[in-house]
């Protein structure tokens, strides 16, 4: 990578796009000289327990329900690589890339706070796993979210240590002896705390909730945008957005939808006054659009809020020091319950539920398209030929499928606890399950607004004959010609998934959301 896409990692907080860089884009990482320092001294501290007769946990002891197990001098190496090759016992498929980086990268974080103790060789060698694209394998079942993310944690520092699978920059399936060899990288021989400071973090569901939080970030712009597409295309009215309206319940991000709504629509010929002659002329007269139409931006709005809420827990995750024991800024080794997930586990179901409504919304104003008595003159299921054609019938079935499983995965897991380690640990938060059915959830409303731009798409083309002679606002017609570099316009029946896959791409890459900020000349906020 080039060197102003490296993200310097020091005492301070990473920022959420500093770790979408990472995580996402492969950012190459380096070690401040403050961490480096603060790693050194921390470490002296371990180092002046070692020969202790005084148990200190994680330096002396075993682990967990086997704490007051004291471990002689020659044993302490042998329980480290224990600890990370019994805890490495993940199971199912495997978590994507993404999730790994940045569960990494957040380690490395804590690590060069200079609150774990580990020696700065530990953390150097983190970094350069991260620079040669090396990622462990992970199965997606292992984490409780308490102790933090045991076992996917000890993933990563079993291929610190040379032993495991891992995946390299290729994505090539390799042992990790090999891939490390390749690099040019020489494995760690865990000493005293440190296979325990490597595995007591919150960073594999912290590193979700920031990605989460970036994608749904992109996804609300884009489900203002398909709102004002399916305003248009069902020719309601832009009035219900008027500014001095929402200032009457002035929520910021309620504010910001409407504004985002009306911004799209300016210069449409299908609402409004303009539309007069075309209500006419199919005999309807609406004093209100349905709430579907009407009331998006207090949703979106409302999740918006949300979203709020979960980046303010995830910007003091940022910048914590999760470990157990941790060392102190004044020099005392002591145990704690940070690494307990609940703060995180409570903001990913928060963001489940989030989506879940959002799509809702979403497929309901999808199935106004296809419902004759409602579509206002469109022809049943935007069928060219109904009877003989269906149309977009049973993409509005698809969209149906997903919301229903969205509505169950808005279930929050951290609600759920069961008890391990011999109820030593009898209270977990979850939170790495929460993380990974959210993960779903945005990949459900992605595709539920992807085929809602789809339809609205057709219908418009449907009102006013398509792009050339196109009656919607400059900015719609900009994500209408987007849309069309993909999909062909209305026409009889063909293979329609792969249509709502080229559109999802679309949404997925933020590129119908640049055609129209083009055309606008600020992107919608």
């Amino acid at each position: 990578m080039p060197e102003e896409n490296t993200v310097t990692i020091g005492l301070g907080a990473l920022a959420p796009a500093e770790v979408v860089a990472v995580a996402r884009y492969g950012a190459r990482v380096e070690l401040g000289d403050d961490s480096l320092s603060a790693m050194q001294d921390s470490r002296s501290v371990i180092d002046a327990l070692i020969d202790d007769p005084t148990p200190h946990y994680g330096v002396s002891t075993g682990f967990g329900a086997l704490a007051t197990k004291h471990i002689p001098v020659q044993e302490r190496t042998h329980l480290q690589r224990s600890l990370i090759r019994s805890h490495a016992a993940s199971s199912g498929a495997e978590v994507d890339r993404e999730v790994v980086r940045g569960l990494m990268l957040g380690r490395l974080s804590t690590m060069a706070t200079g609150r774990t103790g580990v020696r700065p060789v530990v953390a150097q060698t983190y970094a350069d796993l991260l620079n040669a694209g090396i990622t462990p394998v992970i199965g997606e079942y292992g984490s409780l979210g308490c102790s933090g993310d045991l076992a996917p944690l000890s993933h990563v520092a079993l291929a610190l240590m040379g032993e495991g699978e891992v995946r390299n920059d290729d994505g090539a399936l390799l042992p990790a002896a090999e891939a490390l060899s390749a690099a040019g990288i020489t494995p760690v021989e865990l000493r005293e705390k440190e296979g325990l400071a490597l595995i007591n973090g919150t960073d594999g569901m912290l590193g979700m909730l920031v990605l989460a939080s970036a994608d749904l970030h992109r996804l609300l712009r884009t489900a203002d945008l398909a709102t004002a597409m399916s305003v248009e295309g069902l020719l309601g009215t832009d009035s219900v957005f008027a500014e001095d309206l929402h200032q009457l319940r002035p929520h910021p991000g309620q504010i910001v939808s409407a504004a985002n709504i009306r911004r799209v629509l300016s210069g449409s010929r299908l609402i409004g006054e303009h539309a007069s002659d075309e209500r006419k002329a199919h005999r309807f007269t609406r004093v209100q659009d349905a709430y579907s139409l009407r009331c998006a931006p207090q949703v979106h709005g409302a999740a918006r809020a949300t979203l709020a809420h979960v980046e303010s827990v995830a910007a003091i995750e940022l910048g914590s020091a999760i470990d157990n024991p941790v060392v102190t800024v004044d020099g005392r080794v002591e145990s704690n319950g940070n690494f307990h997930g609940a703060p995180i586990g409570y903001a990913l179901d928060f963001l489940a539920i989030a989506v879940a409504d959002l799509a809702s919304m979403s497929e309901r104003r999808t199935d106004r398209f296809l419902d004759k008595s409602r579509s206002h003159g469109l022809n049943p299921f935007l069928a060219h030929d109904p009877g003989v054609d269906s149309g977009h019938m049973i993409a509005q079935y698809t969209q149906a499928g997903i919301v229903s499983e969205l509505k169950r995965l808005a279930v929050p897991a951290s609600v759920d606890s069961i008890p391990s380690s011999a109820m030593q640990e009898d209270h977990v938060s979850m939170g790495w399950s929460a993380g990974l059915k959210l993960r779903r959830a945005l990949d459900g409303l992605t595709r539920v607004v992807a085929i809602e731009l789809l339809t609205a798409a057709r219908a418009l083309d449907m009102r006013d004959g398509g792009i050339s002679t196109s009656c919607s606002s400059p900015a719609i017609s900009a994500a209408r010609a987007a849309l069309r570099e993909v999909v062909e316009g209305p026409g009889t029946d063909r293979y329609l998934a792969p249509e709502i896959e080229a559109v999802r791409k679309l949404v997925e890459a933020g590129a119908v959301l640049a055609a129209v900020d083009r055309v606008l000349g600020e992107p919608l906020a």
